[in-house]
């Protein structure tokens, strides 16, 4: 009797066992539930696509959302006068529809955006707040240059926005007169009128605000480097930023009453970093006024670079670092042509100039290429933020006192009263709409590395996959999280979007 209950145990046992593997299996095997929205050179503009069970999955990615990084602060664009003045010039439809496009939960629903102070490259023309000379207590401080063309812009977007998103504003430059060279480029802000300088901030605030327009904060100076003396812009070097936000800016900004408004410091591209940080973080008393560090995209045409980027997040892990401007700059965009934005036809602003060595710096490219590729490699780089400059322009790449063409996701004609909705566009929509503020970067794991691939966990639950295929041929790709499978056809040239409705 004792020998025939130890078979039955284990023949109970061996059975239990095959039981459980061939659940495993079935585990294995289920499929993940899944929405697809692509974005593609053979005509898809977010549009939401079936996945494929596809035998020859060639490419296994698995999402480990135990593995975190940093915490998303939002995508979107720059409000400019130029964007203003444009979308003024067209009828009410027309505008509704670009606002609604990027603000509303069925568009893109941006969540991060930008404004100039005073004016920059894209006003109409140049001018200041502040424009009575030796006004050091600016009395006589004034945005009525922005009532007509960026204060209804702004309201308007606050307006079509259910989820509201964060504000925060630059300025090229101060007025001529508090400048060393008396100039609207280049030259440096004179020490006299440091206190009046940070006083400009808080007076920006307070008409702002007394507008309903709140300001979540700033970043110091738009190119502290300058642009070439080109158009609007002061100079600093780190230390002198740095001492401008520690002994004048912050502590003026805290006595107001803005102790809470966000400033960011250096403001221009990744590559010169380093050095701003730093400066900036110090020691505790001019870290203490620094909430994050502010990039830009140009001279970095080539790559992202994540050993800089991975530097800024180790002098200041708990800070903000967001890319706050980039675009296709000096470059007529192609009207109605969404091929042109997925073809190597573009060219950085340092093609033309740069000496034959370093033209590899300053490449060809194609324009939805260099926005998906930066701003996954930015997610993948401890970015948590990222701005887009001019939200729409003209067919020119304009208007602009300095004429200085750039390409804008949206390109109108106003003479005509037409709209047109590049492939840039669906581009940003892909990050804004689907990753929200509060989401967490998570980690992914793939075997293909002609891929780029990013994820995200928002604060609903739901799990924002992003994968991006430059190359010329499809790709067929298999999706793991948790114990589920999905087997997904990505097309030559496409970037999608996957969401897996997970809750927490």
């Amino acid at each position: 009797m004792r020998y025939i209950k130890y078979g039955t145990i284990c023949l109970f046992t061996a059975l239990m066992l095959s039981c459980k593997q061939e659940s495993e299996q079935l585990i294995e095997r289920e499929i993940l539930d899944v929405e697809v929205y692509e974005t593609s050179a053979s005509g898809n503009n977010l549009t939401k696509v079936m996945p494929f069970e596809v035998k020859d999955s060639t490419t296994v990615i698995t999402i480990n959302e135990e593995v975190t990084f940093q915490t998303i602060t939002g995508f979107g664009g720059a409000f400019t006068e130029s964007s203003a003045y444009l979308l003024n010039r067209l009828s009410k439809k027309n505008r509704d529809t670009i606002i609604n496009a990027y603000f509303s939960r069925e568009g893109a629903n941006y969540s991060l955006t930008r404004t100039h102070m005073n004016s920059c490259d894209f006003s109409l023309s140049q001018y200041s707040y502040s424009p009575v000379e030796d006004d050091v207590n600016l009395e006589h401080f004034s945005i009525e240059e922005d009532r007509d063309d960026l204060i209804p812009m702004i309201k308007d977007a606050m307006a079509a926005s259910e989820d509201g998103f964060n504000l925060f504003a630059s300025p090229w430059t101060a007025a001529p007169w508090m400048k060393d060279n008396n100039d609207w480029v280049g030259g440096k802000l004179l020490p006299k009128y440091y206190d009046t300088w940070a006083l400009f901030f808080s007076k920006y605030v307070d008409a702002y605000e007394a507008e309903g327009i709140p300001i979540w904060g700033f970043t110091v100076e738009n190119e502290p480097h300058g642009n070439g003396n080109n158009w609007e812009s002061m100079h600093y070097t780190p230390k002198e930023m740095t001492d401008f936000v520690q002994f004048h800016l912050g502590p003026k900004l805290e006595a107001d009453g803005y102790g809470d408004k966000i400033i960011l410091g250096y403001d221009q591209n990744r590559a010169g970093i380093k050095e701003w940080v730093d400066e900036m973080y110090r020691d505790e008393a001019s870290s203490k006024y620094f909430d994050g560090t502010a990039i830009h995209w140009y001279e970095s045409t080539y790559d992202f670079f994540p050993k800089d980027l991975q530097y800024a997040h180790d002098k200041a892990p708990d800070k903000y670092l967001i890319e706050t401007e980039g675009c296709v700059d000096s470059q007529v965009p192609e009207w109605k042509n969404d091929k042109w934005y997925w073809s190597k036809e573009s060219t950085d602003w340092g093609w033309d100039w740069a000496k034959e060595e370093e033209k590899y710096l300053h490449p060809k490219y194609a324009p939805v290429n260099r926005y998906a590729r930066d701003i996954i490699g930015c997610m993948n780089n401890w970015v948590d933020g990222w701005v887009d400059w001019n939200m729409v322009l003209d067919r020119q790449g304009g208007p602009n006192w300095f004429k200085n063409w750039c390409v804008a996701p949206v390109i109108v004609d106003p003479d005509n009263d037409e709209v047109y909705f590049t492939p840039l566009y669906y581009t940003m929509a892909h990050f804004s709409k689907y990753i929200r503020p509060g989401a967490q970067v998570i980690d992914v794991e793939h075997t293909d590395k002609d891929l780029m691939v990013t994820a995200a966990k928002n604060p609903d639950g739901t799990i924002a996959f992003v994968i991006f295929n430059e190359g010329m041929e499809d790709k067929n790709y298999e999706l793991r999280f948790r114990e589920s499978v999905v087997s997904i056809n990505l097309g030559a040239q496409s970037l999608q979007t996957v969401i897996i409705p997970t809750k927490n």
